[in-house]
């Protein structure tokens, strides 16, 4: 895998928004927080456009990628929010400078369109918190997004005491994965994910149970559950069910549809649309360990 130039104090991040409208003013926190780890910054056409929920139409966020994806004073990319829009304009970029000259590419949920694409390139993605609402989230999110962005090694370590459905072993492979919904639904398409040999990581958010099995099930007929090292579940936030009750968690889904096969298995990972929003690194080669006391992620 290639890994994306480090950044350092003095230089530039772009940031621009590849689904969902947002403001300048909605990004002021985020910004600050730039100027406190000495990098300068330049929104992108997309920042206060609007067509209807999207931040511009599909060509003026397309557009804005792409320059942002070719300009060589732009050393990381930053999604500024998620929603739902980046799959629209996936294929109207073009990636061969940015295969030749790769940066970091920053963001979650939507985004996960970009990392499954980007990781066919063999070049690593961020997977962290977008823009939005960085004020909110825990230290330990930023702190692990600043690691990662500046070349620090680092381990995240959590208790397991609590998480009964956690399966114990070790593993040690790249890490690929993101938001449920949106690797069901790269499926069959040039940007589905190719997960054998692989750690998996999955999260989701306000999903109903029946269709988060739907999902888990169409991910394991197509082989991405059967040939992985590995599994880390992140967040699977507000779900719903109908009135007549589903009759498992979403996190019991998940186990019952990897129950046959031998790997470890972590679920409540501090990573997805949840306070405790942890940087991943897609595509690099980690170490996974879960065992009966804690889960370590080291990078």
């Amino acid at each position: 895998m290639v890994t994306p130039s480090f950044l350092k104090i003095g230089d530039t991040v772009g940031i621009v928004s590849t689904a969902r409208k947002i403001t300048s003013l909605e990004l002021q926190p985020f910004l600050s927080l730039l100027e406190r780890w000495g990098l300068n910054y330049v929104q992108g056409k997309t920042i206060n456009a609007q067509d209807c929920q999207f931040a511009g139409d599909d060509s003026l966020r397309a557009n804005d990628f792409q320059e942002m994806m070719d300009d060589s004073e732009i050393k990381a990319i930053w999604c500024a929010r998620g929603g739902y829009g980046t799959v629209r304009i996936i294929d109207r970029l073009d990636f061969s400078t940015f295969r030749k000259k790769p940066k970091w590419i920053i963001g979650y949920s939507d985004v996960t369109a970009l990392h499954s694409h980007i990781h066919q390139f063999r070049i690593e993605t961020l997977h962290a918190n977008m823009a939005i609402e960085m004020d909110t989230k825990t230290s330990a999110t930023r702190d692990t997004i600043k690691e990662a962005l500046f070349g620090n090694n680092y381990e995240i370590r959590i208790s397991s005491k609590g998480n009964e459905l956690n399966k114990k072993g070790k593993a040690k492979a790249p890490l690929v994965g993101g938001n449920l919904s949106l690797l069901y639904s790269l499926i069959g398409s040039p940007s589905e994910l190719k997960t054998d040999g692989k750690i998996l990581f999955i999260e989701d958010l306000d999903e109903m149970l029946y269709h988060v099995d739907r999902m888990v099930q169409n991910l394991k007929r197509n082989g991405l559950l059967k040939n992985i090292v590995g599994l880390v579940v992140g967040g699977m936030s507000d779900m719903r069910d109908n009135t007549i009750p589903y009759g498992k968690s979403a996190m019991e889904i998940v186990l019952e549809a990897v129950s046959e096969y031998d790997y470890p298995v972590c679920f409540n990972f501090p990573a997805g649309h949840i306070q405790d929003n942890r940087a991943l690194i897609m595509g690099r080669t980690i170490f996974m360990e879960v065992m009966s006391s804690e889960v370590t992620l080291r990078f």
